[in-house]
């Protein structure tokens, strides 16, 4: 096996036929395929649609609301589990459920404890199956899709290579021909996404192409193919398929760097000046409050701890990074020297706003 650590991210389009509901064949086909992978020595997590399906095939509800979704996903993802479990056991594999939203990665702790629980499991020859957890999940505290929530889980678990199963055979170039290889995505690249969303899914090809740089910047090789091809996953990883490969970048980045720049979500802005700007990016310097103009409002309040993005003049982004200070806090202390931050506050708890061991440029 060339990869020892793969994600296999598994779509509402694979899992389900035409009416939404789950089709027990798939499960059973990719069981089977996972099932062989580990008994080569292959450790593999599943990053799995489906609750919303299954629940909704289940209840024999048509509504929308985010109620009935919930409903759906609070049954469903019962019986997703049981499927899979049945699948797996005619390999003698048990599997663990993590259910998750957006709160568990903007936590360091948190997110470090998924990553530990993930450890355990697969130390144990289990194989980890992850979802959003729809029952409780929000548009607040949502990873926006499990295309992402893929990624970040192959960041976080350190995989080698991360698989996305769609209903489409990988991306289409502009003659409408599949992109076998992709070594960068650029602009060019990201033109030829559909931004067409599919009726029972929230991705589409726009959120795999942003999960697959993710997860090329985090040194992953990344593959998109059509999941309900016949024996899709061993053929994949022994060159046979069809599908689009995008090549893993050399990591420049430390694994919590990667966590403030892709993982968490940013809770505020601080507006910058071009002077500070200019010690961030070309010397690699720390935030101090002397170089803060403002805080972008918009954006809400936040506190010590909090990732913020880093803003210039133009209310560009162009940084991102964990606050010593709250908002409030810094509307105190804009502009000022760093010795000049106690006289104001009361007190000095750190010289910089954000410290350049926990900035990022992104």
């Amino acid at each position: 096996m060339k990869y020892k650590k793969i994600v296999i991210k598994i779509g509402t389009s694979v899992l389900t036929k035409g009416d939404g509901t789950i089709d027990e064949g798939i499960i059973t086909s990719i069981a089977s395929q996972v099932s062989q992978l580990k008994d080569k020595g292959a450790k593999v997590m599943l990053v799995s649609s489906g609750a919303i399906g299954a629940g909704r095939g289940i209840l024999k509800l048509r509504g929308n609301s985010l109620s009935d979704l919930q409903a759906m996903a609070s049954v469903g993802q019962n019986e997703l589990m049981h499927l899979y479990n049945e699948a797996f056991k005619k390999g003698n594999y048990l599997t663990g459920q993590i259910l998750l939203t957006q709160e568990d990665f903007n936590d360091r702790r948190r997110y470090l404890n998924i990553k530990y629980t993930i450890d355990a499991l697969l130390s144990e020859n289990i194989i980890p199956i992850v979802n959003e957890n729809d029952t409780v999940s929000t548009e607040e505290i949502k990873c926006g899709d499990n295309d992402r929530l893929s990624s970040l889980v192959a960041d976080l678990s350190e995989a080698d290579c991360l698989i996305m199963l769609t209903d489409v055979l990988g991306l289409l170039d502009k003659n409408g021909r599949i992109k076998k290889y992709v070594e960068e995505i650029t602009k060019d690249i990201e033109k030829l996404v559909d931004k067409k969303l599919l009726s029972f899914t929230k991705g589409g090809m726009v959120t795999k192409i942003e999960a697959a740089k993710r997860a090329m910047q985090s040194g992953i090789d990344c593959f998109i193919a059509k999941g309900t091809k016949e024996n899709i996953i061993l053929d994949l990883l022994e060159g046979k398929a069809t599908y689009t490969y995008f090549k893993a970048m050399p990591v420049k980045k430390k694994a919590k760097k990667r966590w403030i720049a892709y993982s968490s979500k940013v809770k505020g802005r601080i507006i910058v000046d071009e002077g500070a700007k200019k010690a961030l990016v070309a010397k690699s310097k720390s935030l101090l409050a002397s170089g803060i103009s403002g805080i972008a409002g918009k954006d809400g309040s936040f506190k010590a701890g909090d990732v913020v993005g880093i803003s210039d003049s133009k209310k560009k982004e162009f940084a991102r990074g964990l606050t010593n200070y709250s908002s409030k806090e810094i509307e105190r202390i804009k502009g000022l020297k760093t010795g000049e931050i106690e006289s104001v506050l009361g007190y000095k708890d750190h010289d910089e706003v954000v410290h350049r061991d926990n900035l990022v440029i992104l």
